[in-house]
């Protein structure tokens, strides 16, 4: 079992501390005291995190074979005559994309603009810490 502090858990999903100590006083976590500090499996937290995890329906009727989307507001737009750089901010996360200046007036980007940031790529790279193993 992999054990995640509460305090963890609750950044991991962006709810507080007392959201996910009401999800054990509930029964929706379980809890752990085998130590100085009270821990949740980390299992059923992932279990958790994708029953958490409905994207909103954008209300476009067409299929995608792109899943990860990231909706937010756009922060910055650095552009210069052939090239932009458009920053969303999407809850923590924050997503910089590239592309041409032409498409920054086509979809009229600027900061305080809701956007979506689709995420389509060959490569991911996952990372962990090794004292967590």
């Amino acid at each position: 079992m992999t054990a995640i502090r509460i305090r963890d858990a609750a950044a991991l999903l962006g709810v507080s501390d007392d959201t996910v100590r009401r999800w054990v006083a509930t029964g929706v976590l379980d809890t752990f005291d085998d130590g100085p500090v009270a821990t949740v499996d980390g299992a059923r937290l992932a279990v958790l995190a994708r029953e958490r995890a409905v994207a909103p329906d954008d209300g476009a009727s067409v299929g995608r074979s792109a899943r990860n989307r990231f909706t937010g507001l756009v922060t910055e737009v650095r552009t210069d005559t052939v090239m932009a750089q458009v920053t969303l901010q999407c809850g923590p996360f924050e997503v910089t994309s590239l592309m041409s200046a032409d498409a920054v007036r086509e979809l009229d980007l600027r900061p305080g603009v809701v956007a979506t940031a689709v995420v389509k790529a060959t490569t991911v790279i996952v990372e962990t810490n090794r004292e967590n193993r």
